[in-house]
């Protein structure tokens, strides 16, 4: 890929297409580029997440994770390419025991936010949860692998437990959802 990116402005999505990794040129607005831009997305909001002060094993995580997703924009790009492999969604499952073990059971729905990073580990979860279900519906009509969608199923637990993490390593608990709480009268 040497100079492969060494000219930016091309002209050639000025029709409104974009080529694939493979050729094939398809609408912007296509289902697989909508995809592909969710996991873009999701990968931005994880570098937002990381210019945050971050304890070392969370900072060392998700610089893994932006690989990651980089790999999955890559086999979305190449229909019929599998770039995500069983070894990195079980990963993020050891990431997911591993920080949720220095966490209080919940007894309770918590709402986002707490300390910045923790918000914005929420934000990533829901893009995440958004980009999984854009995954999803690009199945069904499209090749797509089944490691693909574990991955960002399991990402998203993990930004869930690394917002409960983010909140303990700055010293904040769990914001407490009270259900009700706004009601008036009770």
């Amino acid at each position: 890929m040497g100079h492969r990116l060494s000219k930016i402005v091309t002209r050639t999505g000025d029709a409104g297409t974009t080529g694939l990794g493979d050729g094939t040129r398809v609408a912007k607005d296509s289902l697989r580029i909508e995809t592909m831009g969710q996991v873009d997305e999701l990968n931005s909001t994880v570098g937002l997440l990381l210019t945050e002060d971050l304890p070392d094993d969370i900072r060392q995580a998700l610089t893994g994770i932006q690989h990651d997703l980089f790999d999955l924009g890559g086999e979305l790009c190449i229909p019929g390419m599998n770039m995500i492999s069983e070894a990195q969604v079980s990963r993020l499952e050891g990431l997911v025991e591993q920080f949720n073990d220095d966490l209080l059971p919940l007894k309770d729905f918590i709402l986002p936010g707490g300390t910045r990073a923790a918000a914005v580990a929420h934000v990533a979860r829901t893009v995440c949860r958004r980009a999984e279900r854009q995954i999803v519906h690009l199945a069904a009509t499209e090749q797509v692998s089944d490691f693909a969608r574990k991955y960002l199923n399991r990402l998203s637990d993990l930004m869930f437990v690394l917002g409960r993490a983010l909140n303990k390593a700055g010293g904040r608990g769990d914001v407490l959802w009270v259900q009700g709480k706004n009601r008036g009268g009770d």
